[in-house]
């Protein structure tokens, strides 16, 4: 069974012969060289390209150790090139080739060559490629799959699909596992002896329960507000460990650099600035996040504003957790300031709209709660409301559009 994965696929397509080296980022699994090497080269093959004008090299494979060497590998793709038709480089997880981004840099001097490259570090992007290519580089990011893709290869219906995708998550090899139990042996087995394993070896850790447990600790608190101090008295108070906020706020960047979490930073509304800490982390597999608490905890209201959060990140927008200040007097007469939250301040080019999550709406109250901040944001960007109830979508008299969490999810032009 193949998954499609048109949106990235085509945004591969577009990028086609720009002078930029297109990097394909994102966690171990999520389907980075399937889309590369299966859906690309299939493209590229029923577009008419010649088989040996396709060069491609897995760093990872052992059969190909010696092209990790730079000199080796760069002659070996100038001795591919033997004309001057377009020829393109496929590369899977270039950061194991040695001086990538001089080899790399190199290839984009061959006037004929289209470079393609995947890495699993967010290092690899974030530093080395914008400091060593000077926006030579073309970024794509792959994410395990949408709750849309999910849905073209899940046998049921909506509700059930929903339901297992809370609870396994996204990737692909997960997602095509038969059997509720090879979904979690799978998801177990990739946690605990691949990316475990990747962020301590590739950061020198050598107290890995400590990172064990930061790790649980977060996915616990999936939808709550902290920060390394937080984490820190966490671990003295209920472990009885001293670990330092410096050392927590480390663990936490590798874990985000294996792109297994991702911050979410606080935005002041009206005073429009970012506020600091504490903040929130969401996880880009919830099926990674369940199987680090042995599939128990499962709040579906925060699971859900997990999976809004992605899905916001797969469509591309940046996203911000929303403040609202408020003020008013209390019984007494006093001045008081509150803050609301807005769950999502939600940010494209110059589009901008923010979003609630709301597992269920059962009354006037609930909604009235989850309409507070909305209301006070006193500009003409659009606000939502999306429920896990299921609701005809509508908009009210404030122009705050209310619609259930299918019609957000399946619908691309939901917002």
């Amino acid at each position: 069974m193949i998954v499609n994965r048109d949106k990235y696929l085509q945004e591969l397509v577009s990028s086609r012969h720009n002078g930029l080296v297109k990097i394909i980022t994102g966690m171990r699994r999520c389907g980075k060289s399937f889309l590369l090497f299966r859906l690309f080269k299939r493209f590229l093959e029923d577009d008419g390209v010649m088989p040996d004008h396709i060069i491609e090299m897995a760093f990872d494979d052992y059969a190909f150790k010696e092209f990790r060497n730079p000199d080796k590998f760069y002659k070996y793709v100038k001795e591919k090139i033997a004309d001057d038709q377009p020829y393109y480089i496929l590369l899977d997880e270039v950061q194991m080739l040695g001086e990538f981004e001089d080899v790399l840099n190199g290839l984009l001097h061959i006037p004929n060559a289209d470079v393609y490259v995947t890495g699993s570090n967010a290092r690899f992007l974030s530093k080395d490629i914008i400091t060593e290519f000077r926006g030579r580089g073309y970024q794509i990011h792959v994410s395990p799959l949408s709750f849309a893709e999910f849905m073209t290869v899940y046998d049921g219906d909506k509700q059930d699909g929903w339901n297992e995708y809370l609870l396994y998550g996204g990737l692909p090899p997960v997602v095509l596992q038969k059997t509720e139990e090879e979904k979690v042996r799978l998801l177990n087995s990739l946690l605990t002896e691949t990316y475990m394993i990747d962020v301590i070896n590739r950061n020198k850790i050598k107290n890995d329960a400590e990172l064990n447990d930061l790790f649980k600790i977060l996915a616990s608190g999936i939808g709550g507000l902290t920060n390394p101090q937080r984490l820190a008295n966490t671990f003295q108070s209920v472990k009885n460990v001293s670990i330092s906020s410096a050392t927590i706020k480390k663990y936490i960047e590798y874990l985000a650099d294996a792109f297994l979490l991702e911050p979410c930073n606080r935005y002041d509304v009206k005073g429009r600035k970012y506020i600091g800490t504490p903040l929130k982390y969401y996880f880009s597999d919830l099926g990674i996040r369940n199987a680090l608490l042995g599939f128990r905890q499962q709040e579906k209201t925060h699971l859900m504003e997990n999976a809004i959060y992605n899905e916001l990140r797969y469509r591309g927008y940046s996203v911000d957790i929303g403040n609202v200040e408020i003020n008013g007097v209390d019984e007494k007469g006093t001045k008081v300031r509150r803050m609301l939250e807005v769950d999502f301040v939600c940010n494209q080019g110059y589009k901008r709209c923010y979003i609630q999550s709301a597992l269920s709406l059962p009354d006037k109250e609930k909604t009235k709660q989850e309409l507070a901040s909305l209301l006070r944001i006193d500009d003409s960007f659009m606000k939502y409301v999306i429920t896990g109830d299921l609701i005809k979508k509508y908009q009210n008299d404030d122009g705050i559009v209310f619609m259930d969490v299918f019609d957000f999810l399946l619908n691309k032009e939901s917002i």
